[in-house]
């Protein structure tokens, strides 16, 4: 006999899972008390790795149904709530959302669903890459320095290198320097290339 839980997940205090719990009952969903899950954890955080999610998995069987209100529950990533959806379908648990009008994530129209969603994601991706590619390279063509300020300015990088060559150890350059040896040999390497 097929089990329905209900999966409602809030990313901050503030806000109120019972929101997305009573959404559902009002679709006309009755699910028992003891199988409502509710969480306060970021979206960012992948769904396997929240306690009340992994706790959900532990109970999930085959024939179950998990509802959840709309897809960014599961996780805020196209690939993340792609993974969990097939990894319910692979124990056997159907996912419904009801923000697709209830559709079953691993039925046929829900993988087509999900199919088509991975492909506007990954175009969003790509179009925020081309973006800051653009933006990146229109900097570089102005004349700006981009990433991180070097730890130690340019006369003192001259200054390690004098050093270097007159024998201070790289420890005692880094002491001296209040830095790592990681960034006097990378100057050093820098000099040598």
């Amino acid at each position: 006999m097929s089990r329905t839980f209900i999966y409602a997940r809030v990313s901050t205090p503030e806000q109120d899972p019972q929101n997305q719990v009573l959404e559902i009952q009002n679709a006309g969903f009755a699910v028992d008390k003891k199988r409502i899950i509710t969480e306060c954890v970021s979206g960012s955080v992948a769904a396997h790795e929240r306690k009340g999610f992994a706790k959900l998995l532990d109970r999930l069987e085959d024939g179950d149904v998990l509802l959840v209100t709309k897809l960014d529950r599961l996780g805020r990533n196209a690939m993340d709530v792609r993974a969990t959806v097939e990894h319910l379908a692979g124990i056997g648990v159907r996912v419904h959302c009801l923000a697709l009008g209830g559709v079953d994530l691993t039925s046929s129209a829900g993988k087509m669903t999900m199919q088509v969603l991975n492909a506007v994601a990954e175009f969003e991706r790509d179009l925020l890459i081309e973006r800051t590619q653009a933006g990146l390279k229109r900097a570089r063509a102005q004349g700006k320095v981009l990433g991180r300020r070097p730890v130690l300015n340019a006369t003192q990088q001259a200054e390690v290198l004098a050093k270097i060559a007159v024998g201070v150890t790289l420890s005692q350059l880094a002491r001296d320097y209040k830095t790592s040896i990681t960034t006097i040999m990378r100057i050093r390497d820098a000099a040598a290339a």
